[in-house]
């Protein structure tokens, strides 16, 4: 079964992913989630928190196909994934004067 994956639509992506590449990520992580070497940053369902990230082998829990994550980035391990969270809380910061992430990246 696949996953509806939702994408921010400026997704944001690890130095070492490529753009062209990008479509080819996200069919893999939507039809064999089983995928190694891939980190996603997303919006949290827990109201106390506002990012998390974790392996894309997670998306094989069945959790997943019912409530299916809003990903806002994807790198290669987990040191460019915590990259791409202090990049979003910079632009957040500089743009709204705030760090309001869910906010920000529900526009």
């Amino acid at each position: 079964m696949a996953l509806k994956i939702a994408y921010y639509p400026r997704l944001y992506l690890g130095e070492s992913m490529k753009r062209e590449k990008l479509d080819k990520i996200k069919r893999r992580l939507e039809k064999h989630p089983c995928f190694s070497g891939v980190f996603l940053v997303v919006l949290s369902r827990n109201p106390h928190d506002q990012l998390e990230i974790y392996s894309a082998k997670q998306l094989r829990w069945r959790y997943y196909t019912k409530y299916p994550p809003y990903v806002v980035g994807i790198a290669a391990n987990q040191a460019e994934s915590i990259a791409l969270v202090k990049h979003i809380v910079e632009e957040c910061l500089e743009e709204r004067g705030d760090c309001a992430l869910k906010e920000y990246l529900k526009c």
